[in-house]
């Protein structure tokens, strides 16, 4: 096994996969970047083009190097045919099991033997994963936050199968990423979601109930707690369909009633408010133009 990976395949090129991709190459990781159409990866494309111009000065980014040497190390494609030279492989697609199968079940049979899959993963159980492949040792969870650039601790999961030397590989990849990762094990929504979604979920019945508006909220939280954001914006910067699409995930998995998702939650995805990415969710965003 390589003793620190060098080349890394990104599935998936939204919100997540954009902002590794970005965060990879400006550590001077080679990227292959795929997902479905060129339109996307165009548009992932000029978001990095846009993060790297913008990075220096949100202190991101490490010694100095030319953005164009950086941008680089990123190949953007359609196909997975490249995934034969990757040395790990992370996982960012929508939270859909089937969809997931089908990627993993099609980057098993493409990648080196000792190549290591880290699922992105919000909700879906890693040794489920582990479980549509032929390398289940290789498989754990690696949950980055966003804006992943910026955001120094992953929760890393360890599956039923997952090895030490899995780990020891995860960690080493990290840390040329100048960042670290804290382990926990594998259960739906592991730590950071089973804990969060249930508070965003739960903020959002207080604004369907009337008992405060979205901006109460976030303000009892930043003022009286001190959190830099409140639960609503924070579910604006994850995007309410995917915040949806987990607290679905948590209630399927547990079959718990107290995951069950405010119908608050459900109309306003239904009606397009995402978030920052549609430009308005509980509050109003501006989408920034991509270069």
């Amino acid at each position: 096994m390589t003793e620190t990976p060098r080349t890394v395949g990104v599935v998936g090129a939204g919100v997540m996969g954009t902002g590794l991709a970005q965060s990879l190459a400006q550590s001077g990781h080679e990227v292959i970047l795929v997902d479905r159409t060129d339109e996307i990866l165009d548009r992932a494309r000029g978001e990095i083009a846009q993060g790297l111009r913008f990075s220096r000065v949100l202190g991101a980014e490490g010694p100095a190097e030319d953005r164009r040497t950086v941008a680089g190390r990123i190949a953007y494609t359609t196909r997975y045919e490249g995934f034969g030279t990757v040395d790990f492989v992370i996982e960012n697609i929508t939270e859909d099991w089937d969809l997931k199968r089908g990627v993993y079940e099609r980057i098993d049979a493409l990648c080196p033997p000792h190549a290591v899959f880290a699922a992105n993963t919000s909700v879906i159980p890693i040794t489920r994963i582990g479980a549509a492949v032929a390398r289940p040792d290789r498989v754990l969870g690696m949950h980055f936050m966003n804006p992943v650039p910026l955001k120094p601790t992953v929760e890393m999961i360890r599956g039923h199968h997952t090895t030490d030397a899995t780990l020891d590989t995860a960690h080493r990849l990290l840390a040329r990423m100048g960042k670290e990762g804290v382990v926990v094990q594998d259960s739906p929504g592991f730590v950071s979601n089973r804990v969060l979604m249930l508070t965003v979920n739960e903020a959002v019945c207080l604004v369907h109930e009337g008992v405060a508006t979205a901006e109460e909220v976030d303000r009892i939280f930043r003022s009286c707690f001190g959190h830099p954001m409140g639960p609503l914006a924070t579910a604006d910067l994850i995007g309410l369909d995917t915040v949806l699409q987990s607290v679905r995930g948590l209630h399927t998995a547990f079959s718990d009633s107290k995951y069950r998702p405010c119908p608050l939650l459900v109309r306003m995805v239904d009606a397009g408010l995402l978030g920052r990415k549609s430009g308005r969710g509980f509050f109003e965003h501006s989408v920034l133009p991509t270069a």
